[in-house]
């Protein structure tokens, strides 16, 4: 397994901090200052928000260049914030597709979908599902095409189960999981219920902690990110479970909305998250048999 950043962590940086719970840092980065800052951290690859990107492919060359310049593993990363919608968003299907080839171009075997987010999640499981699998279906033969395989993130839309049911029905290596470590707690499910669930389909990762944060307003606000190993996800568990999966690939670090314990400074819990996944792993014991 490969330790890495998804740059979601800088959202801020890349101007996108969340209203009323977030301030501006009041300077810019763009992916070139992401990928050094990724480096100097010891990351060995990379998840990439295509939301804060271009999508031509004069850049996609020259990012795919330097990812392979650093030896980076990557990661595409599509959907920010709502993706599909739910199943709402059939318009949406093209732009997946069109990305699915920029994820090819940069040299990424997985991309990472949203198939709706905590904004567009309905009551009905069985509505939601069923608006959901025909658009999936419908891009299994675009990613086969391109050789990429689509992860569903559980991205507050998705309760596991329901997660293992769509994958089930879908039934194909062309669709699998990005296993956000986090996101469930924020839909009241045991963290390594859910790691042992989704393990299985597990093809990228957000390797993401939260603890609990009095007083605040929703599930979201309620569960901030912390530094991996400062919260209830214990992610050594987390990298056993997987590597007992047999998952070999990138273990991307994510933060969201930083607990205010830990201040806006995104580097310091990044630097604290990089060591203590790098100690998981080294505790990690190999497959055996």
């Amino acid at each position: 397994m490969i330790p890495g950043i998804d740059s979601y962590c800088f959202h801020r940086y890349f101007g996108d901090a969340y209203p009323g719970l977030e301030t501006d840092p009041g300077e810019r980065l763009d992916v070139w200052g992401f990928l050094d800052r990724a480096l100097e951290l010891g990351a060995q690859g990379v998840s990439l928000e295509a939301c804060y990107l271009p999508a031509d492919d004069p850049f996609l060359d020259r990012l795919r260049e330097r990812l392979d310049t650093n030896g980076l593993q990557r990661v595409w990363a599509w959907g920010h914030p709502n993706g599909l919608g739910s199943g709402t968003r059939s318009e949406a299907v093209e732009d997946l597709a069109r990305h699915l080839a920029a994820a090819r171009r940069v040299g990424a075997g997985v991309m990472r979908i949203c198939c709706g987010g905590r904004r567009t999640r309905p009551a009905d499981w069985p509505s939601h599902r069923d608006a959901l699998l025909p658009l999936l279906r419908s891009l299994l033969p675009v990613a086969e095409a391109q050789g990429v395989v689509m992860a569903i993130e559980n991205h507050l839309d998705l309760f596991s189960e329901e997660l293992v049911e769509l994958l089930e029905r879908v039934d194909s290596a062309w669709l699998g999981v990005c296993l956000d470590t986090a996101n469930n707690v924020r839909l009241g499910e045991d963290p390594l219920v859910v790691v042992r669930r989704l393990a299985p389909w597990t093809r990228a990762t957000h390797l993401k902690d939260v603890a609990p944060l009095a007083g605040a307003g929703d599930a979201f606000t309620s569960w901030p990110s912390v530094p991996l190993g400062h919260g209830v996800v214990d992610v050594a568990a987390v990298v056993q479970l997987l590597r007992g999966a047999g998952y070999d690939g990138l273990l991307a670090v994510e933060i969201d909305y930083l607990h205010p314990l830990h201040g806006t400074d995104e580097r310091a819990a990044l630097r604290t998250s990089m060591q203590v996944l790098r100690e998981s792993l080294a505790k990690s014991r190999p497959l055996t048999g």
